[in-house]
């Protein structure tokens, strides 16, 4: 299905000079907008509001200081979304998160450009790449150990394919001082510039592959946030001095790797660190996702505010008392530590908390609050899923909504039969 979506872009490519207002911002107004325009559609209903969408693009493109942005296709998971973005100047690329959903995206008439952001072992997939001259020359795998290349060469062997494109993903954790050890995800088993090195040699010496780019993902930074409570000086102190650590490794990482072939990308970053990563002059693009559709656990970051653009709502079913409306479904939990902050998040009407030993459920979630009291049957409650990307694996379209109306609906890969991972 398609809507024709289109997202405008400003001259300087800045949100702060769109001109217009900011509905998103008055929550008494705002919610119950989206509440009118969807109340002919039977919940769960999800919406995406393009204004809100372009405000957030432009913002990245502002923070990214003119660094093309690749975007991360697990972070939106709608390939109008995507199409749009792209469409914008100073985006470029996509990194997706299965190589079957890479395959998917780089097929006939799709993206020319596609990173795979992790590593693959599934055969079916490398096959189908290893079979397709044009999916080969648009797609990118992502290695981090010998073992990967020799898992290609067992489903297909040099010399009987097209040649496969590699971008090595080297670790950008901080390993601090003790006590505080590794700060970070654990990815890459590559830390230092002569481990990096070792491993570029390993591909060049590799026929029926090309080395063309380098990630290096900061999550300890692009994926934490610094303004949301008590814990944000040590938080803020720990990033400082990650960033400077990795600045200067990074920085002897490409030089290594350069030193043996010209690289196409070096790549790095995320919504939450772009001002910090567009700033290192090793890195020639960023990625971001999260910071288009916005979930909450975004919301605590000092440097931006993005606008909730997506958001999904769920009707009361019943009152079992009357400070408490509880709805059908919820149970919405996103993937991470399991902790408060991956609950889908009550928005509006505002004040309704989850009950602590009910929690957001399977087939019911009750919520409590003096606005409940006057809620009844059938009333809609506003939530925002705590990331981005993880609510189109929810529901099969996005109705997408300008100035408190419909104006179209986008499938969502599951509405488009997908399920990647």
């Amino acid at each position: 299905m398609s809507t024709g979506l289109k997202l405008a872009v400003t001259q300087s490519g800045t949100s702060s000079s769109l001109g217009v207002a900011r509905p998103w911002e008055s929550s008494a107004t705002y919610w119950p907008s989206l509440t009118q325009a969807t109340v002919d559609l039977p919940a769960p209903v999800a919406t995406i509001d393009i204004d809100a969408l372009a405000y957030n693009a432009n913002d990245l493109l502002l923070r990214s200081q003119g660094v093309p942005i690749r975007v991360a296709s697990k972070s939106i998971r709608v390939r109008e979304v995507l199409n749009a973005t792209l469409a914008l100047p100073g985006y470029a690329g996509v990194l997706a998160f299965t190589l079957s959903e890479a395959l998917w995206l780089a097929g006939p008439g799709g993206i020319d450009d596609v990173v795979l952001g992790y590593p693959t072992a599934d055969r079916a997939a490398i096959e189908q790449l290893c079979a397709d001259e044009q999916l080969a020359s648009r797609i990118t795998l992502m290695v981090d150990d010998p073992s990967q290349l020799d898992l290609v060469d067992s489903v297909k062997p040099p010399g009987s394919r097209p040649t496969i494109r590699l971008a090595i993903d080297a670790d950008a954790s901080w390993r601090a001082p003790k006590p505080l050890g590794h700060i970070g995800v654990r990815r890459s088993p590559l830390y230092s510039p002569r481990e990096v090195e070792w491993f570029a040699r390993q591909v060049m010496k590799r026929d029926g592959f090309a080395l063309v780019g380098l990630m290096m993902y900061e999550a300890q930074i692009a994926g934490q946030g610094d303004a949301t409570g008590l814990s944000d000086p040590m938080i803020r102190w720990v990033q400082k001095h990650s960033g400077d650590e990795l600045l200067e490794r990074r920085g002897a990482i490409v030089r290594a790797v350069k030193s043996i072939t010209e690289l196409e990308f070096v790549n790095g970053g995320g919504t939450g660190s772009l001002e910090y990563t567009s700033g290192d002059l090793s890195v020639t693009e960023v990625t971001a996702g999260s910071g288009l559709l916005a979930g909450h656990l975004f919301d605590g970051y000092q440097s931006f505010t993005p606008a909730p653009a997506a958001a999904f709502a769920l009707d009361v079913v019943r009152k079992p008392l009357p400070e408490i409306a509880t709805v059908l479904g919820g149970g919405w939990i996103a993937s991470g530590p399991a902790l408060k902050s991956r609950l889908p998040k009550p928005v509006w009407p505002d004040e309704l908390k989850m009950l602590s030993r009910e929690g957001a459920g399977e087939v019911q979630t009750p919520l409590r609050g003096n606005q409940a009291k006057r809620l009844k049957v059938g009333d809609r409650i506003w939530f925002r899923h705590c990331k981005s990307g993880e609510l189109a694996e929810r529901v099969n379209s996005y109705h997408l909504v300008s100035d408190g109306a419909v104006t179209g609906e986008a499938l969502t890969y599951r509405g488009e039969g997908k399920a990647f991972l």
